[in-house]
């Protein structure tokens, strides 16, 4: 696999990953409470935040064989870009779906 192919395949799955929490039911995917609140989609997009990262280090290792040392500008980036990538997730999961689903409130 190229790098240019696996640097769009990590940012599709970066995409899906911001968006998990905002479109299940389930806490951390196998907890099923009475009713999911907003805390506990923020706990689940901050683990996976997490786990994009080490995704991306991880493919950073196989491409160059090595990982380079970053600063805390490049994690305050990808924190603000993970939190844009939620933007869809988030709008469907508080304002989209009372439209959708009449009785999902």
């Amino acid at each position: 696999m190229s790098s240019g192919n696996l640097i769009w395949l990590l940012i599709i799955v970066t995409i899906i990953l911001a968006n998990v929490p905002w479109f299940y039911e389930r806490f951390l995917l196998f907890i099923k409470p009475d009713k999911k609140q907003a805390w506990m989609c923020l706990v689940e997009w901050l683990i996976l935040y997490f786990l994009a990262g080490f995704l991306a280090l991880g493919a950073e290792k196989k491409m160059q064989g090595e990982t380079h040392a970053q600063d805390w500008e490049f994690y305050a980036v990808t924190f603000f870009l993970f939190i844009v990538f939620t933007f869809p997730g988030f709008i469907y999961r508080y304002q989209l779906r009372r439209y959708l689903k009449p009785d999902a409130q």
